[in-house]
This record gives C-alpha cells, structure tokens and sequence, in this order.
C-alpha cells in the first residue's frame, strides 16, 4: 500500500509537469527514477500479455505488464490534472509570472541530472545535443495553429500529450499551445469535466484514445533507442530540456487572442509569446519571481532525492 501511494505522488509530480507548457513529464519521471520501469510496463502489452489475459491468467498478467505500479502512476497523474488544472488556469490569469518562474526553476535544475547520464561526450553526443537545444528553443518562435476540435486532429493532440509523458524534454502542453488546442484541452475541458460537465467528454475521449496510441507505440521505439543508442539519446534529451528554458523564461510577454464562445462569451486564449527580457532587479515583483525561480530549484532537488530513496521493485 505505501508503495502504491509512493508511486502515486510520483504520478501526481508527472502529471502536474504535463500540464505547464514548457515542462516535461517524461523528465520528471527520469529524476524520481522511474522512467525505465515506466517504459517497460508499457511496452509489455504485447500480444503474449493479451493471450494471459484471454486466458483469464490474471496474476501472470498482472505480473508481466506491472500493473499495479502502472495504476498507480495513472491514479497519481489524472488526479494532478483534475485538481492543477483549475489552479494552473488561475495563476496563469492572475500571477503568470511567478508560475513560469517556478517551473524554471524546476528545468533549471534538471539540466545537470539528464547531462550526466552521457556516459562518453563523443562528436556525436554533442552534435545531437545541439540539435536537441535548437528544436526546443526554436518552438518559442513558432506562431501556433488556430483552435481545432476536429476528432482526427483531437486524437493526433492526444499522441502528443503522451509523447510528453515518456520523452524527456519534450514538452507535450506546449506543443498542444503550438497546435491551438492547449486552452481547449488542459485548461476548459479537464477543469470543466471535474465541475461535472461531461459533455467535455466528446474532446476528451479522442485525445484519450490518442494518448494510448501514443504511448503503446513511442514506448518500444524510446526503449530500443535508450538501449542501442543510449549517450546520443540522453544527449539529444539533455538539448532538449536546455531548449525549453527559451519557452518557458518567466520574462515574457504573451500573445492572446480574444474569441467569442457559442454561449456568446469572451475568452482569452495564448497564441505565442514575445518581448523577452531580463529581469528587472530594482523591483520587487522581479526579486519574487526570482525567489519562485529558487523554490522550483529546490523543489527538484527534493523530487530527484525522493526518486532516489524510493526503493527499486523485485
């Protein structure tokens, strides 16, 4: 029990860093050590898990995809998104700053945890791990697609909601801001859904359908990649985390777009961001934000050792 509700807080952090645009869920599973056996029980439903299961083999199946722990990391992430998703969507109202300082804070600190894990800095390494750093940092000048609830396109939102949750770096909430259906999907329809409005179910249910694709398929090719081409994968991840610190930099202004809804409301919703600057030190607002920046530092700090005294399965 205490392993499950271990294993559930640790859902909870995954969650939490998938919806902040710019943060990665997959790097947080990396830092509280999971991310291996998290791979692993998703690439173990394969057609020999689906026989145990016909065959009501139920105890070999649960043993052979780790079913309980995946549970519990899906327990911990849903209930982060139902209760951060309202929260998140009123910070970002009311004290945007101080929210994109925390999470930099955050990614801040990871660089140097994912870096270490090449093994051997070769000519290779380095090159991916540039091009990791450009890809990411090249999103924050993107201009985002317009908002779509078309069900194909929900779905291909849901893929892209998954790949964040098993690749390190690679932010899925702001890729879905690029795509234009950030607003629509993590802030209305999650935060709608736990007023108990169902009908949100009709863009969920695709994204849903999408994010177990996406997950089914990028967790076999993730583990092939990790165990054939292991330092050029962690680089290229190293790059892309540097990256993102260009999404999410707390000194920015953002680019909104007002709409009309079919009830006949106004609504805000970001399009891109703009105008980076430096922090202004004869502030206050600034030295907060900075001091939010700290926080997130130590908060991963805290989160890696958390990972590391967790203790490893049998």
């Amino acid at each position: 029990m205490l392993s499950f509700i271990s294993d559930s807080i640790k859902g909870y952090v995954i969650g939490a860093a998938n919806v902040v645009p710019g943060v990665s869920g997959g790097t947080m599973a990396y830092l509280l050590g999971i991310y291996e056996r998290l791979i692993d029980s998703v690439k173990s439903f394969d057609p020999e898990a689906i026989k145990l299961l016909l065959k009501f083999q139920i105890g070999d199946f649960v043993k052979k995809t780790d079913l309980i722990f995946l549970i519990s990391i899906m327990v911990g992430v849903v209930l982060s998104f139902v209760t951060l998703a309202k929260l998140l969507s009123w910070g970002f109202d009311h004290h945007p700053l101080y929210v994109w300082s925390i999470f930099f804070g955050l990614i801040l600190a990871s660089i140097p945890s994912l870096l270490k894990n090449v093994k051997a800095w070769s000519p290779g390494a380095i090159v991916f791990c540039l091009i990791g750093l450009a890809s990411a940092g090249s999103m924050a000048f993107l201009t985002p697609a317009s908002e779509s609830t078309n069900p194909l396109y929900l779905i291909l939102c849901g893929v892209v909601a998954a790949a964040s949750m098993i690749i390190p770096g690679l932010s899925g909430s702001f890729v879905l801001l690029l795509m234009g259906n950030y607003k629509l999907i993590m802030l209305e329809s999650v935060s709608n859904l736990a007023d108990g409005d169902f009908s949100t179910l009709k863009v969920l249910i695709p994204v849903g359908i999408g994010a177990v694709l996406g997950i089914v398929v990028l967790s076999r090719l993730l583990s092939w990649l990790f165990k054939t081409y292991h330092d050029l994968a962690m680089a290229l991840i190293g790059g892309f985390v540097a990256g993102s610190l260009a999404v999410i930099w707390p000194w920015k202004d953002a680019i909104t777009e007002t709409f009309q809804k079919d009830d006949g409301e106004l609504k805000e919703k970001i399009i891109g961001f703009g105008n980076w600057r430096l922090p202004d030190l004869t502030g206050a607002t600034d030295w907060t934000a900075l001091a939010f920046c700290a926080l997130g530092i130590v908060l991963l700090v805290l989160t890696e050792k958390f990972g590391k005294k967790t203790p490893k399965p049998e």
